[in-house]
């Protein structure tokens, strides 16, 4: 190569160094940038620093002096259009001008119990018939995380419809009614004939229980719980339900988390009337939602505080409010990192225990903790979600504006 085409191989180099970083900083930079900022009414916080932004409608404007900040007089949602240096397009955001408000928070443990709405599929299998012969009649007709709501047109609800039904069909084609990634379709399966009866070959779900802990309760009594949805256990989907009921719950047993092996609470529920604190109406990614009945109110003396907005939660120091001994404490934790702008709701904080009794008590994060109330500055910012395997010392939290937000 000679001199002069050197010099151009270096300065194509050098360009596309340039262009490479330039890229790389204006996704860095878009990453930061949240899908949906909450502000309160007649308040401004900052965004951005550094971003420009340019917003309509007209009620909603914005000054730029080194930080971006919204100002809003009137309670709604608004759409922002993001640009870097007033003129490169970051993105879109939806900003809502809230109220102030105030929960009371939780800490306590729950059992939770919920009912799926429809048959869950968990899997096929095979079937050894009357012939003695190996069939899967449901193989690539059915799939994991399908839901049976019918059987020729007959509704199903749980599993005890789903064999009686299937009874009066033996040997008969069979015309069921599924819902499939929210879509509800209609597929032809042939039962075979086993010593049991008609079999479909398949293993299903119909409910699930656990042991949690209760984050929040409004004013007016809704609650919201675990900072997470509930999976199936097999194939961590998670799970549609039809309603359920949120339970006392007495710690019986703490398993200590440990490097590889994460630990767990061992709860007993006892299903009864006199133990029910409620119901639960939803069960989405940022958690389980439902009313509260008088008990739990009974059982819940915090009082109400603050709730704080994702500006407003900070690198430092905070508090896991847990009664994981028995009574409900304050337990320190050191929040490492803040992700405003993470798409997984449930890891917007990265938090750490430093509180040697937690520590000593528990190992630091274990199962059954979800959902704890974390505190900052006497501001409920959010509850714990996830516990990292490899050091059971930390784990990720949700905002406490997106477990509301998802209780819409």
């Amino acid at each position: 190569m000679n001199r002069f085409g050197y010099r151009m191989f270096k300065s194509a180099a050098m360009i596309w160094c340039v262009w490479s970083s330039l890229l790389t900083s204006y996704e860095l930079i878009r990453m930061k940038i949240p899908e949906t900022v909450y502000l309160y009414e007649e308040e401004a916080m900052d965004v951005l620093a550094g971003s420009d932004t340019k917003i309509a409608p007209e009620k909603l404007y914005l000054d730029f002096a080194g930080e971006v900040e919204l100002h809003e007089k009137m309670i709604g949602s608004y759409t922002a259009v993001c640009n870097l240096f007033g003129m490169i397009p970051l993105k879109t955001m939806e900003v809502s001008i809230v109220s102030k408000q105030e929960l009371i928070p939780g800490g306590i443990p729950v059992g939770v119990y919920v009912q799926t709405e429809g048959v869950f599929v968990i899997g096929t299998g095979n079937i050894e018939t009357e012939n003695k012969l190996l069939e899967s009649p449901a193989k690539n007709i059915l799939k994991t995380g399908d839901y049976i709501t019918s059987i020729q047109g007959v509704k199903i609800y749980n599993k005890q419809d789903l064999i009686r039904n299937l009874a009066q069909f033996e040997g008969e084609e069979l015309v069921l009614g599924i819902r499939r990634n929210g879509e509800s379709i209609e597929v032809a399966i042939s039962p075979v004939l086993s010593e049991n009866g008609a079999q479909l070959g398949i293993w299903v779900r119909d409910d699930t229980q656990g042991v949690g802990t209760l984050t929040y309760l409004t004013l007016d009594g809704m609650f919201g719980a675990l900072g997470h949805g509930i999976s199936d256990a097999d194939s961590e989907l998670l799970m549609e339900v039809s309603g359920g009921k949120l339970y006392d719950c007495e710690i019986f047993d703490i398993t200590k988390g440990k490097k590889g092996m994460p630990g767990k609470l061992s709860g007993k529920i006892i299903y009864s009337a006199s133990n029910l604190y409620g119901d639960v109406r939803g069960n989405v990614s940022g958690g389980i939602y439902g009313k509260g009945n008088f008990h739990l109110r009974e059982n819940v003396k915090n009082k109400s505080i603050p709730i704080a907005l994702k500006q407003e939660v900070k690198e430092g120091e905070a508090f896991v409010l847990s009664a994981v001994s028995g009574e409900l404490k304050e337990y320190q934790v050191k929040l490492e990192k803040v992700y405003n702008g993470n798409n997984d709701v449930n890891k917007g904080m990265l938090l750490t225990v430093v509180d040697e009794e937690l520590l000593s008590l528990t190992g630091g994060i274990v199962q059954g903790m979800s959902g704890s109330p974390i505190i900052q500055d006497g501001k409920l910012v959010g509850a714990v979600t996830h516990v990292l395997v490899n050091d059971p010392t930390r784990g990720y939290g949700i905002f406490i504006e997106n477990m509301l937000d998802a209780a819409e």
